[in-house]
């Protein structure tokens, strides 16, 4: 008896008034795309912080080595949203292969002329490519998750779940990739990722039984109509909700880069960073195991507070003991705002925007990681050590301020329409 009730658990997970990750992983099908997904995600934690160190190894400049960086975070941001609306409409594995192919070209260009040390404009003109190709491959598995989950209570489970391993790529990424830059060479880093990427993806790219149907009938007679989910009002809210996530991540990549290297530490930048998102990870699998009774726009408001606290407190921190123990709290702040806010999309955009409206998201965070990068870069270079930090203080507190003003946005209108059913999530992130 009590095997067969797991198995239809597994089977319909509708069925269950308790879900819980034990659960959502007996989901049919979802290891097929979890462990390439995992593995294809995994480089996108280590691109940022592998472009920074490697950059600024070569050019003597945090700034410089931000404008690289964040180059890349802003084509990505731009180009990410148009990739969503192509794998909506003709399917994530046509739009995932060339993805994979041109990222991995760009990527390694970028690492030649850096090292070549090519001008400043040479490298901006690489680094725009090597953004713009990053694999969605968050949002694709959000999509799918979406498709085997639909109108099951697992939703938020699933959303927690995503956040969780995006965070554990985070703990990972950048520890790898600054202990690649840091004991081997500087360019170990930037091309790791690259290699990553391109069998990573192409692994995902093969699970084909599980990906999303596309949006268009086969025959052509029958065409959903493909609405942007930038024109629905409570996207547009979490897209800045999202921009002051990505000036946390943005910020505290440069900062503590640079705090570690004032300090004669520089090793310590993978370990202060991986603290970070370890804060972050930590808290997914508590929001994934909590059954909430607060509305998500309430906890989306008092989770976001939080974060806008201990951001403001980062710029303060004057040693190694401090800013990790600071670290570790914003990142457990993240981790719910995350959260919280990929689940409201699922009740405020219509289907078959689903992946286009995941990847607003995650480029609004690498947009606002983009210009945190950049911004901390010149701060650093500029002002006083650890100036860098004032970026997440900042970005944090003008999102906080949007999100108090227009959080009515955030409330799906009551009328009889199909929503899109896709799970939230981070990352990242990518971070790095």
């Amino acid at each position: 008896m009590a095997s067969t009730v797991t198995s239809e658990a597994a089977e319909n997970p509708q069925s269950s008034p308790r879900p819980g990750y034990g659960q959502l992983l007996r989901t049919r099908g979802a290891w097929t795309f979890l462990l390439p997904g995992f593995a294809a995600r995994q480089p996108f934690a280590m691109l940022t912080i592998s472009i920074v160190l490697l950059v600024q190894h070569t050019t003597g400049s945090y700034g410089a080595a931000g404008v690289a960086a964040a180059a890349t975070g802003v084509s990505m941001a731009l180009f990410a949203p148009y990739s969503g609306r192509l794998a909506d409409r003709y399917g994530q594995r046509a739009v995932l292969i060339p993805g994979v192919l041109v990222h991995t070209v760009s990527g390694l260009s970028l690492t030649a002329l850096a090292l070549a040390h090519a001008p400043l404009w040479a490298l901006f003109a690489a680094a725009v490519p090597t953004g713009a190709s990053v694999p969605q491959v968050g949002p694709m598995v959000r999509a799918r998750w979406g498709v085997r989950l639909q109108g099951s209570p697992l939703m938020s489970t699933a959303a927690a779940f995503e956040s969780v391993t995006d965070e554990l790529t985070f703990v990972f990424g950048p520890l790898l990739a600054t202990a690649l830059c840091t004991t081997v060479t500087p360019s170990a880093g930037l091309v790791t990722e690259a290699a990553l990427t391109l069998v990573g993806g192409l692994l995902f790219a093969a699970q084909k039984s599980t990906q999303p149907p596309v949006s268009a009938a086969e025959g052509g007679h029958a065409r959903v109509e493909h609405t942007s989910a930038l024109r629905v009002p409570g996207v547009r809210v979490l897209i800045v909700t999202f921009l002051g996530i990505g000036s946390v991540f943005g910020g505290m990549q440069v900062s503590l880069a640079a705090f570690t290297e004032s300090i004669g530490e520089p090793g310590l930048n993978g370990v202060l960073y991986g603290v970070f998102a370890a804060g972050n990870m930590l808290s997914g699998i508590v929001c994934g195991a909590i059954a909430w009774k607060a509305a998500p726009q309430r906890r989306l408001l008092v989770g976001y507070t939080g974060l806008a606290l201990t951001a403001a407190a980062l710029w303060t921190a004057h040693s190694v003991l401090l800013l990790a123990g600071l670290g570790l709290l914003v990142g457990m702040c993240i981790a719910p705002a995350l959260i919280t806010g990929y689940t409201l999309v699922e009740g405020l955009v219509p289907a078959g925007a689903r992946t286009e409206a995941f990847t607003w998201l995650t480029g609004a965070v690498a947009l606002g990681q983009a210009a945190a990068v950049t911004v901390a870069g010149q701060l650093e270079d500029r002002l006083w050590d650890g100036a860098g930090f004032l970026v997440p203080m900042a970005g944090t507190l003008l999102a906080l301020a949007t999100l108090v003003a227009l959080r009515s946005r955030l409330v799906p209108p009551a009328r009889n329409r199909t929503v899109a059913r896709g799970v939230g999530h981070r990352i990242p992130v990518t971070v790095d």
